[in-house]
């Protein structure tokens, strides 16, 4: 899986509560997003996640009117994990978002995002990164980054 820094919505990303990404992608700017192809969110875990109780996350496709994502409508999720399965380097969680999808945003909502629920929490510990790609990803290996591309 190749990434593009314009596509991560999250890099390593520490999350003790429900939490927006730090990033968003502006659909308001011409492009095509998945034009012919399915896009996917991809989730790694770059911390393992502990809590005191049983606590789970779900990880959520979100779009909002606003950049900083306030007052988000949930596009699609995962089903809630729980801690003992976020652990660093596990398999990444892949969410497909179908190209009809994205062609049918909800009116107004120019930005697009990810959202981190909590239930059982708070975390006390938990890094998470997510990018949007062409590819699903079973399975990663991860190589530092240290280049520069013109």
């Amino acid at each position: 899986m190749l990434t593009d820094a314009l596509l991560q919505l999250s890099a390593a990303q520490a999350v003790t509560t429900t939490a927006v990404s730090t990033n968003t992608i502006d659909l308001g700017v011409n492009r095509d997003m998945g034009q012919g192809s399915d896009l996917y969110a991809v989730f790694t875990v770059d911390e393992t996640v502990t809590a005191a109780g049983a606590a789970t996350v779900t990880f959520q496709i979100i779009s909002s009117a606003a950049s900083n994502l306030s007052s988000p409508t949930v596009l699609i999720e995962s089903a809630p994990i729980g801690k003992a399965e976020l652990t660093a380097g596990r398999d990444p969680i892949a969410i497909c978002l179908p190209e009809s999808f994205l062609n049918a945003q909800p009116i107004g909502q120019r930005y697009l995002g990810v959202q981190y629920t909590i239930a059982t929490g708070p975390l006390t510990a938990g890094k998470f990164t997510c990018s949007i790609t062409d590819s699903e990803v079973s399975s990663n290996k991860n190589y530092p980054s240290g280049f520069t591309v013109f």
